[in-house]
C-alpha cells in the first residue's frame, strides 16, 4: 500500500517539532488528530517511527530513515514550488536568508527595509546563526558566509574584503589611557572569542595571537565572549578591546581605532546560493541588491 502524502506531511512536521503539541500548533490540529494520523502510518509500515517519553519525542531508527527521505522529498518540493511561482517581471514568493549574527544584525537588518520597500511581493526570512545552514537542502535559500564556501555544489559571489582593526570605547580609553604600542596591550582588558565556539569567520582572536607574540606569554586579562555581536556590544559598552571587523565600527560611530597601524588578517565575504536557484529572480533581485550595499559599505 503506497504511504499518505497527508501522514507524510505530518510524519515531518512531527519530526521537527518534535512533539505532537508543536506540530498541531503548526498544522493547526489537533493533538489528538496528529496522535492518530502517526499511528496510522506506523501501522501501514508495521514498525514504531518515534520513542515516546516525558521530554518529548525521538526518531526510532526506522523512522530516522523515513525523515532522511521524506525531508528531502519535501525540500525539493518546496523549491519546484518556489520556481513554478517565481514571476522573473515582478519577483515574488517566499525568500529565506541565512547570515551570520553580527552581519545580519548589525549590517544587513538596517538595510533590509530598502530591500522590502522594493520588492513588497518577495516574504524575507533572515535567519542569523553562526553555524552553517545546509542551503543544498534547502534550510535555507540562500547565505552570506564569512567564511569560503565548502559544498561544490553551491554558486558564489564574492562580495569583498572584510578588514579588521583594534578598537575600543571613549569611556575605556578615557579611564585605562591609549596604549601607543602592542606591549602595552599586555596592561588592557581584552576581549577574545570562544575557542570552543563555531567561529563564523577565520582567525577571530588576531588580537589575542598578536599580543602573546610580543609579550611571550598569554596576556593578563580576558573576557571571553562566544559571539562578535556580544563581543562589539562590551567593547561599545566599555568592558574593553578587541580585533573586530571595521564595519562594525562604522555602523557604530562611536568607537576609537586603537594602534592603527595594526591590522588583523580579514577575510572575504560571499554570496552562496543552490545551482538550482540559478534563474530565480528572487535571488537575482537580493544579489542585485546586496552587491549595491556592499557597494556603499567601507568594509
Amino acid at each position: 500500500m503506497p504511504m499518505d502524502w497527508d501522514k507524510l506531511r505530518v510524519f515531518h512536521t512531527v519530526s521537527e517539532a518534535g512533539s505532537f503539541t508543536h506540530a498541531g500548533e503548526s498544522l493547526h490540529l489537533s493533538q489528538s488528530a496528529i496522535s492518530r494520523q502517526i499511528s496510522s502510518l506506523e501501522d501501514s509500515l508495521n514498525c514504531k517511527l518515534f520513542h515516546r517519553h516525558a521530554r518529548g519525542l525521538l526518531l526510532t531508527e526506522q523512522g530516522e530513515a523515513l525523515y532522511r527521505t521524506v525531508h528531502e522529498v519535501f525540500a525539493k518540493l518546496t523549491m519546484t514550488e518556489a520556481q513554478i511561482n517565481d514571476n522573473k517581471d515582478r519577483p515574488q514568493g517566499p525568500l529565506k536568508i541565512t547570515t551570520t549574527v553580527g552581519l545580519g544584525s548589525l549590517w544587513l537588518t538596517p538595510r533590509i527595509k530598502e530591500f522590502i520597500d522594493l520588492y513588497p511581493d518577495i516574504e524575507v526570512t533572515l535567519i542569523t546563526s553562526d553555524e552553517e545552514l545546509d542551503i543544498s537542502m534547502r534550510e535555507a535559500d540562500c547565505a552570506i558566509r564569512l567564511t569560503t564556501p565548502k559544498q561544490p555544489d553551491l554558486i558564489q559571489r564574492r562580495l569583498t574584503r572584510v578588514k579588521a582593526h583594534v578598537y575600543a570605547s571613549p569611556e575605556y580609553l578615557q579611564k585605562h589611557g591609549m596604549p601607543d604600542k602592542i606591549v602595552d596591550l599586555h596592561q588592557h582588558k581584552l576581549i577574545i572569542f570562544s575557542d570552543d565556539t563555531i567561529q563564523p569567520a577565520p582567525n577571530l582572536n588576531w588580537l589575542r595571537n598578536a599580543v602573546r607574540e610580543a609579550i611571550g606569554s598569554n596576556p593578563k586579562k580576558l573576557l571571553t565572549l562566544n559571539n562578535l555581536y556580544g563581543i562589539f556590544r562590551a567593547v561599545e559598552a566599555g568592558v574593553g578591546i578587541a580585533g573586530l571587523p571595521d564595519f562594525y565600527a562604522r555602523e557604530s560611530r562611536s568607537l576609537v581605532r586603537v594602534l592603527p597601524e595594526l591590522e588583523g588578517p580579514g577575510y572575504d565575504a560571499f554570496f552562496v546560493y543552490p545551482e538550482e536557484l540559478k534563474g530565480s529572480s528572487r535571488i537575482r533581485v537580493f544579489r542585485d541588491f546586496l552587491v549595491r550595499k556592499v557597494a556603499e559599505t567601507r568594509f
